[in-house]
């Protein structure tokens, strides 16, 4: 057993970073995908926040993989998947897309990033998409190559990632727009390097592949970042709830729809395209979803770790909503959380109770995204 309380055995994979992020101090990982992931590495989470915001930090994101689907029929596949119209996507660019069952069901919210126009990537969240996938071409009997890429994110990410990845690889990079990326040479290879990540503090992501270069890559950015302030981090708490970026697994998963958690503008209704789910999907939008992600900002002192979801209840204690992810902000000076709450009480300034498990019953506020 590791210092992280993780039995350690090959279904738990290290990824080409784990070396480096041991040797920087890691105090625990979480797993993704069946892949490690860097959960700590500063005394707290407020002292990574801070840090964040101020500077640059290199984090391990490897357990992003990507399920690659090439073939004649790739681009059909990947339009059955999501109710999101990619008839107009473009070659270089990535687009964040929910994936859904027959139910509408959300699968997945990975981002989508189109090689070629037969040849593209879903670089996931924490569900298994890859057998998701091969089972609906091999049912429909597509022609397409389905697989999960040697490709392994590193995300440098902070207000001075720009100027740091520019020292590296000149200043044409700091024109990607939002979500684009392009091809750049690194270690002697050309690698794809996208204007994402898990933050809303600015940053890129290197899709590097081939496991072997992990060391390598670490260390260019590492050196090259010195003169920044690098430090080692991971999607950090505070900074993702404050910045609305949802969770799959907490925020939302199966049970719910891309319209209660707020993807309407990535719905295609119409009958133009043809994907998975359309007919149900279409039904919740004439019916209304009857819940929706809301932010929530509860008062009294910190809030203990939401492990299991805050009941959220009205003025007379009947059941709203639950608080999913939640922590105190230093920034706002109060605690912050993400629920799904009822359609009878998400108006912004509804007046809630959240009941956290030190006994605690807490008054809150529906808030909005971001906060």
């Amino acid at each position: 057993m590791s210092e992280s309380g993780l039995n350690m055995s090959r279904r738990i994979r290290r990824t080409p970073y784990t070396d480096k992020v041991e040797q920087h101090g890691v105090r625990g990982f979480s797993v993704v995908n069946h892949m490690l992931l860097p959960k700590a590495y500063a005394a707290s989470v407020e002292e990574a926040y801070w840090h964040l915001r101020d500077h640059v930090q290199i984090w391990d994101v490897a357990c992003q993989r990507q399920v690659e689907i090439s073939g004649r029929d790739a681009a059909h596949l990947v339009q059955l998947m999501t109710p999101r119209d990619l008839r107009r996507a473009c070659v270089g660019q990535g687009l964040y897309v929910p994936l859904i069952d027959e139910h509408a069901g959300m699968l997945n919210d990975p981002v989508l990033l189109k090689l070629a126009d037969d040849h593209f990537w879903l670089s996931i969240a924490d569900s298994d998409v890859l057998l998701w996938a091969k089972g609906l071409a091999v049912g429909m009997g597509l022609d397409v190559v389905i697989d999960e890429a040697d490709v392994a994110p590193l995300a440098v990410q902070g207000p001075k990632a720009g100027a740091l990845m520019a020292s590296l690889f000149g200043n044409q990079i700091e024109n990607l727009p939002y979500f684009g990326f392009a091809i750049f040479d690194v270690l002697g290879t050309r690698q794809l390097i996208a204007r994402s990540g898990y933050s809303k503090q600015g940053g890129f992501e290197i899709y590097l592949q081939g496991s072997h270069l992990g060391t390598d890559l670490w260390d260019l950015i590492w050196d090259a970042g010195q003169p920044y302030n690098i430090a080692p981090g991971c999607p950090n708490l505070i900074e993702r709830i404050e910045g609305g970026l949802m969770s799959y697994g907490n925020e939302f998963t199966r049970a719910n729809n891309p319209l209660e958690c707020g993807f309407d503008r990535l719905c295609h209704l119409g009958d133009e395209i043809d994907y998975i789910g359309a007919s149900a999907l279409r039904q919740i939008a004439a019916d209304g979803p009857v819940q929706s992600i809301r932010g929530i900002r509860f008062g009294g002192d910190k809030a203990p770790p939401c492990g299991k979801p805050f009941p959220v209840t009205d003025l007379n204690d009947e059941v709203v909503g639950q608080i999913t992810s939640a922590i105190y902000s230093p920034r706002l000076n109060c605690n912050i959380g993400m629920s799904m709450i009822r359609k009878t009480h998400w108006d912004y300034g509804s007046s809630l109770l959240v009941h956290t498990p030190d006994g605690m019953v807490r008054d809150a506020m529906v808030s909005e995204l971001p906060f």
